[in-house]
């Protein structure tokens, strides 16, 4: 059996679960069927394999304590973070807004590849709905041309699907924009009324 410590969380005792580091991310053996309904991880022979920003988020909230290996050595915050930086270099930024949404109540899932982060998922629609939103993450001070936008924009169009730009500012606050198509066209028309 698992052993696991408990954390108070206002008043509620809550078993934090073990997860063992791995390339992919951090995978959770037992106990984790809470966590998948409410979309966290994906399933992968009987086990859940966290993302590295999913497993930085539940780390961060007290919600699972990662082993490095099987001699039980607890990796903190930082550890883990150090580690995922050297397979993904937007680690924190991707952290920095999943976190955000998670905070303002969303389910945020893996994004399609492509250069796109996150499907977003509205309130209440996981499980019933597909996501009608994607993220596309950047750093403030970074350039982004307007042709790798456009792009973006358009592989997200062919999906059927809303674009949100989120854009983390050097304070590590994130600022969202939903981006649409506009031709010059558009442009000059209502230039003239």
């Amino acid at each position: 059996m698992v052993e696991a410590k408990r954390k108070i969380v206002k008043g509620m005792n809550i078993e934090k679960l073990k997860g063992t580091l791995s390339a992919e991310g951090v995978i959770l053996s037992e106990k984790f069927e809470n966590l998948v309904s409410r979309g966290y991880g994906r399933r992968v022979d009987g086990k859940i394999v966290l993302a590295p920003y999913e497993a930085l988020y539940l780390l961060d909230k007290g919600i699972i304590e990662v082993l490095k290996n099987k001699s039980g050595v607890k990796l903190s915050f930082q550890d883990l973070l150090h580690y995922f930086r050297r397979i993904d270099k937007n680690i924190w930024v991707k952290f920095l807004i999943y976190r955000d949404l998670r905070n303002r109540g969303y389910v945020v899932r893996e994004g399609f590849g492509l250069g796109l982060d996150f499907r977003l998922y509205d309130r209440g629609d996981y499980g019933k709905e597909p996501a009608k939103n994607i993220v596309f993450g950047i750093l403030e001070g970074k350039p982004v041309s307007v042709k790798e936008l456009s792009e973006v924009l358009r592989k997200v169009q062919n999906l059927k699907k809303n674009l949100i730009l989120a854009v983390v500012n050097r304070r590590g606050e994130v600022v969202y924009y939903s981006l649409s198509t506009l031709s010059l066209g558009e442009v000059i028309e209502n230039a003239e009324v």
